[in-house]
């Protein structure tokens, strides 16, 4: 049976992710449903009920978003969510929704990569664009007269945190709405919402599926106008999830919290012994008790993720130590069950040294995958 309003506000993590989304039980049918494929739905007489056409909605995802909606938001039933092809289709949807000619918008300048073009086309309309780093709340101070706050805590890939509570507060007492990129902590880690966001916004392609092979995105909010409004623009550029692409997602967040669980220790245990290497330096772990995140971190977060990031000397021995590794495969994105790790200066977007590395700790044991980075290290040092 699935939870209550009550019992999802005061369930465990793992009790939730296990049932979230699932409908009530129908004998001899499946307890997840499988994908409905269709572009149209019998529709005689009046346009109305909840399935008219398929850009607009569908059943399978309809239960992939009260999956999400449970999690970033148990127990709050006015909390919607709307799922989208890819993290960028959701970012955009939010961003483009909700800002018009002449209004100013405030993004993180050390934010995920792709945010640069995000700034460009916003400028092409006329949105005036500030940025500032995600580190000491600096988006404060060029807050003035802005219409939407976008933060990314912890960010990517420099795992700074700034205090949510702190900008949302902030922002509201403007006028502005504010957005929080909750990919890298997932709902595990950070509730946005909770913490007086307006949209958590996050990239179900990482650790919310988990296996590496779908491409998700999703919004969550608590404001009908201004959902409604992304609602629209998903419904115009037509930025929708396949059905077995959410399919897939929701049946991966059974497993969330013990993924999570697994990699999030795992990546302590990376952080703990890297920092004890001499050629490591910049190292970045929320969860570490001397990183410079960390007393923020501890204060808004569950969860400190499954990324570390660390730099070495220069960018040859980064890539020999990225070719030495046998347990970490050499790729983008994170979050996977299988741990990644890259050197980020090779994309030009991201403001970091050539000897940058961003790791995604995934789930192989513990002992294994540090043998194997140690290894590396020795082997990548002549």
């Amino acid at each position: 049976m699935s939870d209550t309003t009550e019992d999802a506000a005061t369930a465990g993590d793992g009790t939730r992710a296990v049932r979230a989304g699932l409908p009530e039980p129908v004998k001899h049918e499946p307890t997840l449903p499988g994908p409905v494929f269709a572009a149209h739905f019998h529709l005689p007489g009046e346009v109305t009920g909840p399935y008219l056409y398929g850009r607009d909605d569908n059943p399978t995802w309809t239960l992939l978003e009260r999956a999400i909606g449970e999690l970033e938001a148990p127990g709050h039933e006015d909390v919607e969510t709307l799922v989208f092809a890819s993290g960028m289709a959701a970012i955009s949807a939010v961003l483009f929704s909700q800002l018009r000619a002449g209004d100013v918008a405030v993004l993180p300048s050390d934010g995920y990569q792709v945010l640069p073009l995000v700034r460009a086309q916003l400028e092409a309309y006329g949105v005036e664009v500030r940025t500032a780093p995600t580190g000491g709340d600096a988006q404060l101070e060029v807050l003035d007269g802005a219409r939407l706050l976008w933060i990314e805590s912890p960010s990517n890939p420099g795992l700074d945190v700034c205090d949510i509570r702190r900008l949302v507060a902030a922002a509201h007492a403007g006028g502005a709405l504010v957005a929080v990129d909750n990919t890298l902590a997932t709902p595990l880690g950070q509730r946005p919402l909770e913490l007086g966001a307006d949209f958590s916004v996050a990239s179900g392609t990482k650790q919310l599926t988990g296996h590496g092979d779908v491409l998700l995105g999703y919004v969550t909010g608590r404001d009908a106008e201004a959902m409604a409004a992304v609602r629209r623009w998903r419904k115009i550029v037509g930025a929708i999830p396949g059905p077995m692409e959410a399919w897939l997602a929701h049946r991966s967040i059974a497993t969330l919290q013990l993924r999570v669980d697994r990699q999030n220790a795992t990546a302590l245990r990376v952080a703990e012994a890297l920092r004890r290497r001499p050629e490591v330096s910049g190292l970045r772990y929320p969860g570490l008790p001397d990183d410079p995140s960390h007393k923020i971190a501890s204060q808004q977060m569950r969860r400190y993720g499954c990324v570390v990031s660390f730099e070495l000397p220069t960018r040859a021995r980064a890539e020999r130590f990225l070719q030495a590794l046998r347990l970490v495969e050499d790729a983008t994105s994170f979050g996977g069950v299988r741990s990644t790790a890259e050197r980020r200066r090779r994309w030009g977007g991201d403001a970091v040294s050539e000897g940058f590395i961003r790791m995604s700790v995934g789930a192989e044991d513990p002992e294994d995958l540090v043998a194997d980075l140690l290894r590396a290290l020795d082997e990548s040092a002549g």
